[in-house]
């Protein structure tokens, strides 16, 4: 699943390429993904609005819409998506030199596509690929969006201002008898952080997923602190990690999996100590550590 870098690189590409466009028609061949509204009301809903920005908390995608054709009885909207396990949005028109990757399979199923227009009248689309077609779109009241019950019980984004070390032992003590690998992923405390940061934050700070909360030293909680931090930015700056089917809006895999230290090498050489990498299962999902490097 992308998790806070791969979906902030979404969102970064989104405001650079779509915002100002206006949407002009909207296609689907599995409307299962669109809630709470069926697809021709969700159309005739989105058609005329133009975007007004991209934005996200934790994994969580929100277009910003403006009111329909300027008509001030009409609200603004939110255009909310989650891309669960294998979706990734690809924006295509006639100003992209490289398409080479729109070709790859990974991008090639296609189940939701936006027609937009520019202010120059040229044609782009945007366009949702999910193999496993588990994606979520919802149509939202702006007003209405933080009443969402997803949304609701969201802990602190990860890569927020108000996300401080004060705020992280906070949320370490509330949960003292839990293991950090549990809390690091548990979206209702921290929101954006999964499996593939999880391991590489801990490898950085050298703590074994395992260790309860109660445990942590002041100098092991800052550094796991830090890591967080300094991870996702790196992960940012690099496009996420394409591990499996995350692709950013150009069809473009991530770099961040050239520097991966620990997550899915279990079973290789740690690139520190030369001990084996282990992997673990966490409340159903996979850890991956050194046993020799994280105490």
């Amino acid at each position: 699943m992308p998790e806070l870098p791969e979906v902030q690189t979404v969102i970064n590409d989104l405001n650079k390429k779509i915002k100002g466009d206006k949407i002009v028609d909207f296609w689907s061949n599995w409307k299962k993904s669109i809630k709470k509204i069926s697809g021709v009301k969700f159309t005739n809903e989105i058609k005329g609005r133009k975007i007004l920005g991209a934005r996200r908390l934790g994994k969580n995608i929100f277009i910003d819409l403006s009111k329909k054709n300027s008509q001030s009885n009409i609200s603004e909207k939110i255009l909310y998506i989650h891309l669960k396990m294998t979706g990734h949005l690809l924006v295509k028109d006639n100003s992209i030199k490289v398409k080479k990757y729109f070709d790859e399979k990974v991008n090639q199923y296609i189940h939701h596509i936006w027609y937009l227009k520019n202010k120059k009248g040229e044609n782009k689309t945007l366009e949702f690929s999910d193999l496993r077609k588990f994606g979520k779109i919802m149509l939202v009241d702006t007003e209405k969006i933080k009443e969402l019950p997803e949304l609701k019980r969201l802990g602190i984004d990860a890569m927020s201002r108000f996300f401080r070390l004060n705020k992280f032992k906070e949320i370490l003590k509330r949960k003292n008898k839990s293991a950090i690998g549990l809390v690091l992923i548990d979206q209702l405390a921290i929101a954006g952080i999964g499996n593939i940061y999880r391991s590489e934050i801990l490898f950085e700070a050298e703590v074994n997923p395992n260790k309860k909360n109660g445990q942590l030293k002041e100098e092991e909680i800052k550094k796991i602190f830090y890591q967080i931090k300094r991870v996702l930015k790196k992960a940012i700056k690099m496009r996420g990690t394409s591990s499996s089917d995350y692709r950013d809006t150009a069809g473009a895999p991530g770099k961040f999996y050239t520097v991966l230290k620990v997550y899915r090498r279990d079973g290789k050489k740690c690139k520190k100590c030369g001990k084996l990498i282990k992997r673990i299962k966490m409340a159903q999902r996979s850890v991956f550590y050194c046993s020799q490097c994280q105490k």
